[in-house]
C-alpha cells in the first residue's frame, strides 16, 4: 500500500512538472500588476504637489502623489510633443533617433521603424494593451494602429471649437487657430474631447473589473489639456477670478546675460511673446485659462482613478502620471515651450501602486525615458537592454537613493541641457553656454557660465553631454533648427537676427 502511495505521488509530481508552459505563463500573468499610464500635454510643474503655482487646484493628481512616489526633479528629453513622446515610447533619446521636430513619426525613420515600443513590449509578454487620447503624437496612422496597441479608444483632441476665436487680436508671429483661450463651451464638460477619453477609460475599467480575463492590462490614457486652445467650461474658470490670478515672475532684462543663440530655439512660433500678451492685455487671461484647463484635466484624471478604485483594481495596478514637457507663461519673455530652461523641461512624474513607496518625494534627477525600464521592472518583465533610460526602482524603494546620472534634455542637434540635483548646464549648438545654481537661483536668473570659479562644475557637467548628435531624420519639419554651410535655418528659412521678435 505504501509503495502504491509513493507511486501515485510520483505520477502526480510528474504530471505537475509536465503542465503546459502556456498554463504556467497564464498563472504568472495573472499575478503581474496592471499598468495605468496617464499622460497630460504641455503641463509644467503647476501641480499642487509640486508647488509650481500658489493657486493651482489639482486635488486628484495630488492624491495620486500621496499614494505613491513623486519625482520633484523630473525632466523631459525634448521640449516638444513629438520628439518627447517618441523618446518615452521607444526608450531612446532624440540625439539617438534624429527625431527633433513635429515630424517625422517614429515608424517613418529607419533607426526606429522596427523598434519595440513600450506597449508592444508589454503585449509581447502577455499584456492586453489599449490606448485612448494623445499618447503618441496626434494623428495616429492606420499602420500604427495595427502595431502599437491592440485596442484603441477615441483619439481625443482639441474639440469643440467656437465659431470664431475668442482672442481676436492678431498674433505677433504666426497666426494659428489653436492659439486661443477663454470659456468654451459654457457649461457642458461632456462635450470636451478629454472628457470623452476619460469616459472611455471609465467604461473600459468597469469592463475589466467585471470580466474574467486573466491577462493583466496596459492601459494608456492621454489627455490633451492644458495644450492650447486653452478652453474649459465656466466652472473651471470660476476657480480662478481673473483679478486675483498670480502672474509668473518675469523680470525685465532677464535675458541680458543669456546667449543670443537661445532665441534660435524658439525663433518664429505660433505661441506669442510676453511683450504681445502684455500689449494685448492678455497675460492674466492666458494664465487664468492655463490654470482652468489644468483643473479640468485634473478632474478627468480623478474620474479614471475613481473607476480604478471602484472596480477594486487599484491594489494590483501600477499608476504612472506624466506630462510630455513644460510650458512658459511669460518667464524668459515668452509663452509656450521649445526651450532648455526649467520651465520648459520640468514635468510632473508620479508612480503609485505595488512595489512603490507611498507618500515619498524624490529630488533626484529623473528622465521621462526612465519610465520604460521602470515599468518593465515593476511588472517583473525581462530587462530590455536597448533602452537608454535608467530604472527608477532604487528611488521607488527609497526616495533618498542617489542617482549618479543627471537628466538631459535636447532640442534640435547640438542643443542640450544637463540637470543634476543642484545645477543646470546648457550648451547650444554654437558653443554658447548657461549655468545655474538651483540652490540659490531656482528661477534661473543669474547665468554663471562665464564665472571662472565654476569652471570645474562646468567641466563635470559637460562630461554628460551626448557624445553624438544624430542629424535631423529625413522628413524632419516643424520647429526644426538646422545649420547649412555655416548659416542657421529655422524651418527651412534662413535666420536673420535683425528680424527677431522679442
Amino acid at each position: 500500500m505504501k509503495n502504491k502511495l509513493n507511486i501515485n505521488r510520483t505520477i502526480l509530481f510528474l504530471l505537475f512538472c509536465s503542465l503546459p508552459t502556456a498554463f504556467l505563463q497564464a498563472q504568472q500573468q495573472a499575478r503581474r500588476p496592471n499598468v495605468l499610464f496617464i499622460a497630460s500635454d504641455d503641463l509644467n510643474d503647476w501641480v499642487g504637489a509640486l508647488n509650481g503655482h500658489p493657486q493651482v487646484l489639482t486635488p486628484n493628481i495630488d492624491r495620486l502623489a500621496k499614494r505613491g512616489t513623486l519625482f520633484t526633479n523630473a525632466h523631459t528629453q525634448a521640449p516638444l510633443c513629438n520628439p518627447s513622446r517618441v523618446s518615452i515610447m521607444t526608450g531612446l533619446r532624440p540625439s539617438t533617433t534624429g527625431i527633433y521636430g513635429l515630424a517625422p513619426r517614429h515608424r517613418q525613420v529607419e533607426r526606429t521603424q522596427d523598434v519595440v515600443t513600450l506597449p508592444q513590449y508589454f503585449a509581447a509578454h502577455g499584456y492586453r494593451s489599449m490606448s485612448a487620447g494623445k499618447v503618441f503624437h496626434g494623428g495616429i496612422s492606420p499602420e500604427e494602429r495595427e502595431v502599437e496597441f491592440q485596442e484603441w479608444g477615441p483619439d481625443g483632441g482639441h474639440k469643440p471649437f467656437p465659431e470664431e476665436k475668442i482672442v481676436k487680436t492678431p498674433l505677433d508671429m504666426v497666426e494659428h487657430p489653436l492659439i486661443d483661450w477663454g470659456v468654451f463651451p459654457e457649461h457642458e464638460d461632456s462635450l470636451m474631447d478629454d472628457y470623452k477619453v476619460a469616459s472611455w477609460a471609465v467604461d473600459k475599467l468597469e469592463e475589466l473589473g467585471e470580466g474574467d480575463d486573466e491577462k493583466p492590462f496596459f492601459m494608456a490614457v492621454g489627455f490633451n489639456k492644458p495644450h492650447v486652445p486653452l478652453y474649459a467650461t465656466q466652472q473651471w474658470f470660476d476657480l480662478y477670478p481673473e483679478e486675483e490670478v498670480f502672474l509668473p515672475l518675469a523680470p525685465e532684462g532677464d535675458r541680458n546675460d543669456i546667449p543670443d543663440f537661445a532665441w534660435y530655439l524658439h525663433w518664429y512660433l505660433p505661441e506669442p511673446r510676453l511683450s504681445w500678451v502684455i500689449e494685448s492685455h492678455q497675460w492674466r487671461a492666458k494664465v487664468r485659462a492655463y490654470l482652468a484647463t489644468i483643473s479640468f484635466m485634473d478632474a478627468q484624471v480623478g474620474r479614471v482613478l475613481d473607476a480604478l478604485e471602484a472596480q477594486g483594481l487599484d491594489d494590483n495596478t501600477i499608476v504612472v502620471f506624466w506630462s510630455d514637457h513644460g510650458y512658459h507663461l511669460g518667464e524668459k519673455g515668452i509663452t509656450g515651450k521649445n526651450t532648455l530652461w526649467e520651465r520648459s523641461t520640468r514635468v510632473p512624474l508620479i508612480f503609485a501602486g505595488p512595489g512603490v513607496t507611498a507618500g515619498a518625494r524624490s529630488s533626484q534627477p529623473a528622465e521621462l525615458l526612465d519610465m520604460y525600464p521602470t515599468l518593465v521592472a515593476l511588472a517583473g518583465l525581462p530587462e530590455k537592454d536597448e533602452v537608454e533610460g535608467l530604472s527608477l526602482m532604487p528611488q521607488l524603494k527609497n526616495a533618498d537613493a542617489v542617482r549618479e546620472r543627471p537628466a538631459i534634455t535636447t532640442h534640435n542637434p547640438g542643443n542640450h541641457t544637463v540637470r543634476t540635483e543642484h545645477w543646470r548646464y546648457i550648451r547650444y549648438a554654437d558653443g554658447s553656454e548657461e549655468l545655474y545654481d538651483h540652490r540659490q537661483d531656482k528661477e534661473e536668473w543669474s547665468n554663471l557660465a562665464d564665472h571662472t570659479e565654476y569652471a570645474d562644475i562646468k567641466k563635470e557637467l559637460i562630461n554628460w553631454l551626448p557624445e553624438k548628435d544624430a542629424p535631423l531624420a529625413p522628413g524632419s519639419k516643424h520647429r526644426v533648427l538646422e545649420n547649412k554651410e555655416g548659416s542657421w535655418y529655422w524651418e527651412g528659412e534662413a535666420i536673420d537676427f535683425n528680424k527677431l521678435i522679442r
